[in-house]
């Protein structure tokens, strides 16, 4: 499955914006999907991840309460809102999928990485 990563820019602390993730070539049914964030001269980070049914999410603990993780099987996409930013959230943002069980944070757990998307918060 291929993933791209969308919805990135430029906002204000305090503001929101919602990240989509495109797959083609294999439906995400069989998949859970993630998003991971990267800062340069830092590791890949876990963000959230959702269930192929979408009946289970986890988050990382910085995110939670601010960022919602959906997926639209039928539509072949999955997403994230993000509420409440902060400066810290700043990173690129990347979309993967997993067949591994359970509540995988690795990186490399995770494949089919897209091409991320910057994410700006500006304070």
């Amino acid at each position: 499955v291929q993933l791209q990563a969308s919805g990135g820019g430029l906002v204000q602390a305090g503001e929101s914006l919602r990240l989509s993730c495109t797959a083609s070539g294999r439906s995400i049914r069989s998949y859970a999907m993630g998003w991971f964030r990267q800062t340069p001269g830092k590791e890949r980070e876990f963000v959230a991840r959702i269930s192929r049914s979408g009946g289970a999410t986890s988050y990382t603990d910085s995110v939670k309460g601010r960022f919602t993780i959906s997926r639209d099987n039928g539509k072949n996409m999955a997403y994230l809102q993000m509420n409440s930013l902060k400066p810290e959230d700043t990173a690129v943002y990347y979309c993967a999928a997993t067949t591994v069980v359970g509540t995988p944070t690795e990186p490399h757990q995770w494949y089919s990485w897209g091409q991320g998307t910057q994410l700006t918060v500006s304070s």
